[in-house]
């Protein structure tokens, strides 16, 4: 977070071109998006933005401080997904708050029109910066952790018990499979991503998730 707040205290001070800034921002999440942040270079991104080479040094300190920027916009999405879903259900047994997380995740996920994030992520995943770890402590430790505590509620049992992450991981997968995504709309039939099928998706998901967590009740933790 500190990291965070020195970037944007140099861009107060030293970025009294917002529109340029802004360019450069948006061009960059297009970039970005498309090809990670390895492949994008300060060239492209200061063609697409109309902006001299030296501009990205002046307003961000370089490519990174570009990216991070960038991807500082993405964890602010996901962690507002993250804690929406979260909060649905709340006062509910650990059941209903499991189908409310999956209901709320999948429609914000599903209904949002920032696709970029997904890939811009996608990229991060299979050829990490060094921001990974903040993703990470940000976003996805979070959300696993939550999930956790959901899943040892239902099994009964504590949270390190091996059978909880193996169930975490199983509800996390069927999220990433089941995406209005082209591999996804190819196998799964009805799969358009209107609230509709959402709710069709949302609702196999939960009763298939917690089918699953249930019965390992009755296997034992080795």
């Amino acid at each position: 977070m500190a990291g965070r707040a020195a970037r944007a205290a140099h861009v107060d001070v030293a970025a009294p071109d917002r529109e340029t800034h802004e360019r450069l921002v948006e061009e960059a999440r297009t970039l970005f998006a498309a090809d990670g942040y390895h492949r994008v270079t300060v060239r492209q991104v200061c063609a697409a933005a109309r902006a001299n080479v030296a501009a990205i040094n002046y307003h961000f300190g370089g490519k990174y401080g570009l990216y991070r920027e960038v991807l500082d916009e993405a964890i602010a999405v996901m962690r507002d997904t993250s804690d929406g879903a979260m909060a649905a259900g709340a006062g509910g047994s650990a059941e209903q708050r499991l189908r409310a997380f999956i209901r709320v995740f999948l429609h914000r996920v599903g209904e949002s029109p920032d696709s970029w994030i997904r890939q811009l992520m996608a990229h991060e995943m299979a050829n990490p910066t060094e921001a990974l770890d903040d993703v990470v402590r940000e976003v996805i430790a979070p959300r696993i952790a939550y999930l956790a505590s959901l899943v040892a509620e239902i099994l009964g049992v504590d949270v390190d018990d091996e059978r909880v992450m193996r169930c975490v991981v199983s509800v996390q997968t069927q999220f990433q499979a089941a995406m209005a995504n082209p591999v996804a709309r190819r196998l799964v039939p009805g799969l358009t991503g209107d609230a509709e099928s959402l709710d069709r998706l949302a609702q196999h998901i939960a009763d298939f998730s917690i089918g699953g967590i249930r019965a390992m009740r009755e296997v034992p933790s080795d």
